[in-house]
């Protein structure tokens, strides 16, 4: 299990490969990358992500550590962003590996919706208009629940 909180851009596909070479008994990887979106209006200067370090590091590992034990996932990897990022930039990626896709998948939304919703990150959108904090979405919460 590995979990990363950086400032530093990663590449999906040397993540992936990484963790695929290191992965044993696994009969599937499932990984999922978030990419930043520009806003609604499209004038989206920057994201602006804040976190504590030591706390957020410790809720990830904690989430993910529930993951390994809920799916029995052979390996599973958490990389989330912070600092400034622009539209396109990735921002997160989640890779789980298991003996059945159905696991790997599960923990894979698990975490995912968990990122989203719970993780001690804090978003900015700054825009030509202004800066405003990301507010917790009602969909985001009901996927957040299935759980």
């Amino acid at each position: 299990m590995r979990i990363a909180v950086q400032s530093e851009a990663f590449d999906m596909g040397a993540e992936a490969n990484r963790f695929a070479a290191a992965v044993q008994g696994a009969g599937a990887i499932v990984t999922f990358t978030g990419i930043v979106r520009d806003s609604a209006s499209g004038d989206l200067d920057v994201m602006e992500i804040e976190h504590y370090p030591g706390m957020t590091e410790r809720a990830l590992t904690t989430i993910a550590t529930e993951a390994m034990a809920r799916w029995s996932l052979a390996d599973c990897l958490v990389i989330h962003r912070y600092g400034r990022l622009r539209a396109t930039d990735p921002i997160m990626m989640v890779a789980t590996a298991s003996r059945h896709r159905a696991a790997a998948f599960a923990a894979a939304e698990f975490l995912m919706d968990y990122l989203k919703s719970r993780a001690p990150f804090w978003k900015k959108e700054i825009t030509r208009q202004g800066a405003d904090w990301v507010a917790a979405r009602d969909e985001d919460e009901a996927a957040l629940k299935r759980w």
